[in-house]
C-alpha cells in the first residue's frame, strides 16, 4: 500500500492511503453506523476513548467496545500513548485514509447495507434551507471507464477530507454514488 506524504497535516499520524477490506469481520466492523462515525472522527486526528465518547455523546464503555471491534478488524490502531496520573492513555487512529471494499462473495453482500436512503434523509434540512448542492447525470460507459472515473472521485474525496485542516467553518457532507442502472432514458441513434 502506498503511503501518503508525511507533510499532510490531517490526520496527525501515519497511515496507509488505501486498504481493501474483504473479510466478514472487516465488513461488519466498517458498515456499523456508529463505527462509521468513529472512523470519520479519526480522519481529523488521533483520539482517546474519552475524546471519542465526548464527541459522540456516548459512554466510554460503548465507545471502547466499538473501538475494540475496529481494532480487531485492523481498521484502528494505537498510534501513541501518554501517561496521565500514572495511567497509560491510548490514542487511536485509522490504519488507512480510505477503506475500500474488494471482491466479495455473494453471501457477503448482505453484510453491506445500502446507506444511501439514510444519507439522502440527512440532506432534508439542507434542502429545506436551500443549501443542498446535488446533481445526477447518466453516461453510457464501459466498466473500465467507470473504474477510472471512480478513482478520480476518490481523489476528490481525499481532497475534501483534507479541507477540515484548512477551514474550521460549518460542517459539510460530501456524498457520491455511481452505479449501473436500467432506469435512464436514452435517445435513439440519430437518423442520417
Amino acid at each position: 500500500m502506498e503511503k501518503l506524504s508525511t507533510s499532510q497535516s490531517v490526520p496527525d499520524y501515519e497511515l496507509d492511503d488505501v486498504r481493501t477490506v474483504t473479510s466478514n469481520q472487516e465488513l461488519k466492523a466498517m458498515f456499523d453506523p456508529f463505527r462509521s462515525i468513529l472512523l470519520q472522527l479519526l480522519l481529523e486526528r488521533a483520539a482517546t476513548i474519552q475524546e471519542l465518547a465526548i464527541a459522540t455523546r456516548r459512554t466510554k464503555g460503548t465507545v471502547a467496545y466499538h473501538v475494540r471491534v475496529l481494532t480487531a478488524a485492523r481498521m484502528l490502531k494505537v498510534v501513541r500513548t501518554r501517561t496521565i496520573r500514572g495511567q497509560q492513555e491510548r490514542f487511536y487512529g485509522r490504519t488507512a485514509r480510505l477503506f475500500g471494499v474488494g471482491r466479495i462473495s455473494p453471501e457477503q453482500v448482505s453484510l453491506i447495507p445500502n446507506a444511501m436512503p439514510q444519507w439522502a434523509a440527512d440532506t432534508t434540512s439542507a434542502h429545506e434551507a436551500d443549501q443542498l448542492r446535488a446533481i445526477r447525470r447518466y453516461a453510457w460507459i464501459s466498466e473500465e471507464h467507470a473504474d477510472e472515473f471512480w478513482d478520480r472521485v476518490l481523489q476528490l474525496v481525499r481532497e475534501f477530507s483534507q479541507l477540515s485542516s484548512v477551514d474550521q467553518g460549518e460542517a459539510h457532507a460530501f456524498m457520491a454514488a455511481m452505479y449501473p442502472t436500467a432506469q435512464a432514458p436514452r435517445l435513439p441513434a440519430p437518423e442520417d
